[in-house]
């Protein structure tokens, strides 16, 4: 059964919606508008919550409903409902129709069609029982208290969605796509002589949830937040100061994706807001720095078929070999600024119009073998994960805490450390590239992007990098 067969059931079997009737309200409600769509959303969410040996919370949700865009220039009107039924859209064009009322704008052309299936359309809430995900807590709570003494406190999510979208066009054309979503995360707290400290690992990606929660993954999360609550166990205070800092492979890319990423969304260069304004073609980082962001990759978190305005996503170079390239994109921005969409037009929900949003944003690895970095640095500081942190996009001014990180001395990693920060610039950080590993990893499968009061979904990863004179903010000479 094709994505569109299956969205036609939920949509138009199941609802007071007809396919045509449809198509032609869609039509007329944005007649004299330059683009826009019909966005039309069901998804079902279950999550589950043990805490210490016991289920705190349970939850499954069913939602469903629709979004009516129209454009002009740059200028959106946006209605929404939870109502599927003709006579919610007529009332949503009736608001929208105020954008371009008596503008005789000339549609732009659909997106193009794709073939292209990076995940399954099985629904993860179906393919293990509850019974069953109840018990999976269970062993997790018992299993992690087993492997040390000093564990005091277990929590323990799962997480899964299905979502069904489809996008009508004025010109009729339909897009579909059926999304799956599941998550694992485990958090561990330990004590050691009235010290307590934490732990958390998660996993996750667009796949089938039972064979996602094999004994080998779940296992290998609760090992991970074990070894990093008590590695906080031995943390001195974190110096401070300017000197070289090394971050690890994988998750430290957040510090990419919130540093650097969003100031290369086309929305923030075109009301040139951006520290990247207006420099395509110019130098912004040290050579070797390759950025791209791929919203492609088959099962990835941050990954789609196709982007919630209907555009196949792609592989967009941002950065290469520290020359900017290009920025992500939306249809609006893209066609604003003469160019295509790059597949980057997202929205939380039906309840949200889209804009530019990343999908999996990543550096490229290089050359270096990490060994060779660290031995490379004869003081400073080895950050391998981090936790929050905050962005000024119009000047790329940032400060993230690391929630694992460790001293470099004499090329060694040396005592892991308590309440490292890091803080400075996004563009300036790239300029202060001088050393890029050759073992790129993406995270595990857990990030979530805000913007403008919208979340979504996104992956991020880099290889191990050396980053010279980046400010270190701690308690400790």
């Amino acid at each position: 059964m094709s994505d569109i067969a299956i969205t036609d059931g939920l949509f138009y079997g199941r609802t007071e919606l007809e396919q045509d009737r449809v198509a032609s309200l869609v039509a007329d409600s944005l007649h004299g508008a330059e683009d826009g769509e019909l966005y039309l959303e069901y998804v079902q969410s279950e999550s589950l919550l043990l805490e210490d040996g016991k289920i705190k919370s349970a939850s499954f949700d069913t939602s469903q409903g629709f979004g009516l865009r129209s454009v002009v220039g740059e200028v959106s009107g946006y209605a929404h409902s939870g109502e599927l039924s003709e006579a919610a859209i007529k009332r949503a064009a009736d608001a929208v129709r105020a954008v371009h009322g008596g503008h005789g704008g000339t549609l732009a052309g659909g997106p193009p069609k794709t073939n292209m299936a990076l995940y399954s359309d099985i629904n993860p809430l179906e393919t293990m029982s509850f019974d069953a995900k109840v018990a999976l807590l269970g062993e997790i709570d018992a299993y992690a208290r087993a492997k040390d003494p000093r564990v005091k406190q277990v929590s323990a999510r799962l997480g899964a969605e299905w979502a069904a979208v489809q996008i009508v066009r004025p010109d009729g054309e339909r897009t579909a796509d059926i999304r799956p979503l599941v998550q694992i995360y485990v958090s561990v707290v330990v004590e050691q002589d009235g010290r307590m400290e934490t732990g958390s690992q998660g996993c996750g990606g667009r796949l089938d949830f039972a064979g996602f929660v094999t004994p080998d993954r779940w296992q290998a999360q609760v090992d991970e937040a074990l070894r990093q609550a008590l590695i906080n166990l031995e943390a001195v205070p974190a110096p401070a100061g300017e000197m070289p800092v090394v971050l690890g492979p994988g998750w430290p890319g957040i510090l990419l994706h919130e540093a650097v990423g969003h100031g290369l969304e086309g929305d923030f260069n075109r009301k040139k807001t951006s520290a990247f304004a207006g420099l395509l073609g110019q130098r912004v980082a040290a050579p070797g720095v390759t950025v791209v962001d791929n919203g492609t990759l088959k099962d990835r978190r941050g990954s789609l078929t196709v982007d919630d305005e209907g555009t196949p996503t792609s592989e967009t170079v941002l950065i290469e070999d520290g020359i900017l390239k290009g920025y992500m994109q939306d249809r609006m921005n893209a066609r604003l600024m003469g160019v295509k969409s790059t597949g980057n037009g997202r929205r939380q929900s039906y309840a949200h119009c889209p804009m530019v949003r990343m999908t999996n944003t990543y550096m490229l690895g290089g050359d270096k073998d990490p060994g060779e970095i660290l031995s490379s640095v004869d003081k400073g500081i080895y950050a391998v994960n981090f936790g929050g942190g905050q962005v000024d996009i119009t000047n790329g001014k940032f400060v993230f805490s690391c929630t694992e990180a460790y001293r470099i001395e004499n090329g060694k990693i040396g005592a892991p450390l308590k309440g490292a920060t890091l803080i400075g610039n996004g563009a300036d950080a790239l300029t202060k590239v001088s050393m890029i590993g050759n073992d790129l990893k993406l995270d595990d499968g857990v990030g979530t992007c805000g913007k403008e009061g919208q979340g979504v979904p996104v992956g991020v990863g880099q290889p191990t990098l050396r980053l010279d004179g980046l400010t270190v903010g701690g308690t400790s000479a």
